[in-house]
């Protein structure tokens, strides 16, 4: 079973995230946790010093926290985004689709059903940050 799945490059940022309004406080730390409810947006103009967004999941029937990691690759953010807490298997395709590139669910999962899980689908319908090609766009190529 696994604790933390992690599908970044290199190692997983250790550092314990802050509060966006403690980051937003003159703190120096570099790894921000966004509670339900809090404004992704307000991380936009320090992108460039932040190296880890947790993005918390208390339910896992809320779906705010996807909005928040759309928010912040789309603006850029290349840093690691971890989604936190009651995070499901079954979620975890929409999850990566919207840039979380890791994991700390509150209950371990099984690598064997993350690895089917994730590789399901060869093909995807709706674009988003991931950078995968939806089929419409496959099938209008212009050769």
């Amino acid at each position: 079973m696994v604790d933390l799945l992690n599908f970044r490059e290199g190692e997983t940022i250790g550092e314990t995230p802050v509060s966006i309004e403690e980051f937003l406080g003159a703190s120096n730390a570099t790894a921000v946790r966004i509670a339900p409810g809090e404004d992704a947006r307000a991380l936009l103009p320090h992108l460039d010093r932040i190296a880890l967004v947790e993005v918390a999941f208390p339910a896992f029937g809320d779906g705010r926290g996807y909005s928040s990691a759309r928010i912040l690759r789309e603006a850029g953010y290349r840093g690691e985004l971890r989604a936190s807490g009651d995070v499901l298997v079954d979620q975890l395709f929409a999850m990566r689709r919207c840039g979380f590139d890791s994991f700390a669910p509150d209950k371990a999962l099984d690598p064997a059903v993350v690895e089917a899980t994730l590789s399901r689908y060869a093909d995807v319908y709706q674009k988003s940050v991931d950078g995968r090609r939806p089929i419409w766009a496959k099938r209008h190529e212009v050769n």
